[in-house]
């Protein structure tokens, strides 16, 4: 029987949210403010890491790696390097979503970023949830009050199927350059998607 991926949550300083599941994690990681929110929502986490440049490093027994602000990575890139290389390959991200557009990108390119090294990858906002993945069939509940889109990562995804959905196709073709997939729905208690090649992300937004 195979070993199950080893699972980490990552909190970033985004606006504040809860993760969709708050427990079952092997390892919890907070970006520079994020470590607040860990706090907030109750949550120990087992390292900081960051520029902390939106505050102040956290005092106490938990490990802290401190980056330079001039840095080619993210903060929470760099929490999601730490996580593969330590083995975690089932990431989620919360707190990754409101406030600045450019922090929202730059958190579903680090979630490419994780599926590209033989992770997968859920960020988590107060009104989106967002899920990155390649090579799989996912089914997703029906979560009532929102929309489902789907769109291509990579400069295209093949072999795309929609199965459940007010909109469904059979081994179809996303590229990175149109929109097709965006604001789709459920017509069954859930939706299953599939992709054979490339990286695809779901995006469940609120109406």
């Amino acid at each position: 029987m195979p070993c199950p991926e080893k699972k980490c949550l990552i909190i970033t300083g985004g606006d504040f949210s809860p993760p969709a599941d708050e427990t079952g994690h092997d390892f919890v990681i907070a970006c520079d403010r994020g470590w607040q929110h860990a706090e907030k929502l109750g949550i120990p986490y087992d390292i900081a890491i960051g520029d902390f440049d939106s505050a102040p490093a956290p005092s106490g027994d938990i490990p802290v790696i401190t980056h330079p602000v001039k840095k080619d990575d993210t903060d929470t890139m760099l929490a999601a390097r730490y996580a593969l290389e330590h083995g975690y390959k089932d990431i989620t991200i919360c707190c990754a979503f409101g406030g600045r557009a450019d922090h929202a990108m730059a958190n579903i390119q680090t979630a490419s970023f994780i599926v590209s090294n033989g992770g997968s990858a859920a960020l988590y906002g107060n009104d989106t949830f967002a899920y990155v993945f390649t090579d799989t069939l996912r089914s997703f509940p029906i979560r009532e009050g929102y929309s489902f889109s789907v769109f291509s990562l990579s400069d295209r995804c093949t072999g795309v199927s929609i199965h459940g959905a007010l909109y469904e196709c059979d081994d179809i073709e996303l590229t990175a350059a149109f929109p097709l997939g965006v604001s789709n729905g459920w017509r069954l208690s859930e939706i299953e998607v599939s992709v054979k090649e490339g990286i695809l992300l779901v995006i469940e937004s609120r109406l």
